[in-house]
């Protein structure tokens, strides 16, 4: 007998389908003779894997061009407060990080949805009478990204649909198709400060609709919403009876002449599920720590998509333990001046930026009142020898060497994201070399003549 063929017959009167052979010479061998299946290797991507595509990578890896030589390169594209080493986190919040390692008390596994006392932490800072939290209404999650994706999850099947703002952050499509789910884009509005177009948005609406997104402060506006108009925005979810996912990651991180209101905090009727996160205001996003918090005074959500959160959450067991022991003081210690400071610094910024592309020829900035971020229009027709706004912003790298985002990655194509975190006199020199592109490529349009002679 072969050395490597294993019998196991004569087991009593067990099935024979339990006989095995295995020859690995292959002569007697009936392992791998599936039923009609051949054997031979087809390993390839699942559908969510090929579903899945993110718009700003997709354009800026396509982006070939190399920045000019004789300037150093100035990126103004990615919204991450850390890279230029200028806007630090307070030291109580590093502090709070080297307290909880030294502590060892969090070098285990948590719950999946978060340690009890760092629930019962959000849900005691995001408290107020209006929109009541307790620990059972907060999940914790690896990042706001992952509160989006958890929140998306639970509310939305293959083949529903949801709402998403143009121009909106890019991660909403992305997760969405991902899963399955139809994106449909509602309307924001440059002329009326990024407000919601409402007629539009209502006739989105139908009986696939799944869920409403709201981000405010915005990515990539640097809009905020004020009561009134989120009172509108409520009316339309309380008529048709959509849920919302209030992306809130900006919440507090809003210039001295604009005031930030939760959304939770204005309706008692709509259910919202409102993500955020330390990423932003705390100014640590790879941290990778947000939450989920469940607003639903009326129980239209039940326990139904409570408990779906759960399960939901537990593919992955939570976020980051020690940045979980760290929460209490970061939430209790940071002092009120950091987040000052914070603000005064991009609102100084975003007034200097505003002001300066405001004065450039073919260039119609769109002033924020919050976030990092400001939008900025290019009059195309003044600029005819770029067919678009990744063309535009791709020269601008070539022969300026200042990258900015083309807003065809937020769906709104003929404008560009400024991100306002940089270094003051960088944003200088970043406003005087896109005027300097502009004042070459600049072409009077026909029939404004007068405009170009003023």
């Amino acid at each position: 007998m072969d050395p490597y063929l294993i019998q196991m017959n004569g087991m009593g009167n067990l099935p024979s389908v339990l006989d095995v052979h295995v020859n690995v010479g292959g002569r007697n061998s009936t392992l791998g003779k599936g039923k009609g299946r051949k054997a031979r290797w087809s390993v390839k991507p699942s559908d969510m894997s090929n579903n899945t595509f993110n718009p700003i990578r997709a354009i800026v890896d396509s982006m070939k061009v190399k920045p000019n030589p004789d300037k150093t390169m100035i990126s103004l594209s990615i919204g991450d407060p850390t890279v230029f080493g200028n806007l630090p986190t307070d030291p109580e919040v590093t502090q709070a990080m080297k307290d909880a390692l030294d502590s060892g008390k969090y070098n285990g596994y948590a719950p999946s949805i978060g340690y009890l006392s760092s629930r019962e932490e959000i849900a005691s800072f995001y408290h107020c009478p209006e929109a009541p939290l307790e620990a059972k209404d907060v999940i914790l999650t690896s990042g706001c990204s992952q509160a989006i994706e958890l929140s998306l999850a639970v509310l939305a099947n293959p083949g529903q649909n949801i709402l998403v703002p143009r121009p909106g952050f890019s991660l909403y499509r992305t997760l969405a198709e991902s899963m399955g789910i139809e994106v449909k884009l509602y309307n924001l509005l440059p002329e009326k400060s990024w407000e919601v177009d409402l007629k539009q948005l209502e006739s989105l609406i139908d009986e696939k609709t799944a869920c409403l997104i709201v981000n405010n402060p915005s990515n990539p506006c640097g809009s905020v919403f004020s009561r009134s108009h989120l009172q509108e925005i409520l009316a339309v979810a309380a008529k048709q009876c959509v849920p919302i996912l209030a992306d809130e990651i900006y919440g507090d991180m809003v210039f001295s002449d604009s005031k930030f209101e939760p959304l939770a905090n204005l309706s008692s009727n709509v259910p919202i599920l409102s993500c955020g996160g330390l990423a932003k205001r705390w100014l640590v996003p790879g941290w990778r720590l947000g939450w989920i918090l469940i607003h639903d005074r009326r129980d239209i959500f039940g326990n139904e998509i409570r408990d779906g959160l759960v399960k939901l959450s537990q593919r992955i067991l939570g976020p980051c333990t020690i940045v979980q022991g760290a929460l209490k003081s970061i939430l209790r210690r940071t002092p009120q001046e950091f987040y000052h400071n914070t603000l005064s610094f991009l609102k100084s910024n975003a007034d200097l930026c505003y002001g300066a592309l405001a004065a450039v020829p073919g260039l119609r900035p769109v002033r924020p009142s919050g976030a990092m971020y400001l939008m900025v229009e290019i009059q195309m027709e003044h600029f005819p020898e770029f067919e678009n706004d990744v063309e535009f912003t791709e020269r601008l790298v070539a022969e300026q060497s200042v990258h900015c985002l083309p807003a065809t990655c937020f769906e709104y194509p003929n404008f560009f994201r400024v991100v306002i975190t940089v270094p003051e006199v960088m944003m200088l020199e970043a406003c005087s070399r896109i005027q300097e592109f502009c004042e070459q490529h600049y072409h009077c349009a026909e029939g404004s003549q007068e405009e170009c002679d003023k």
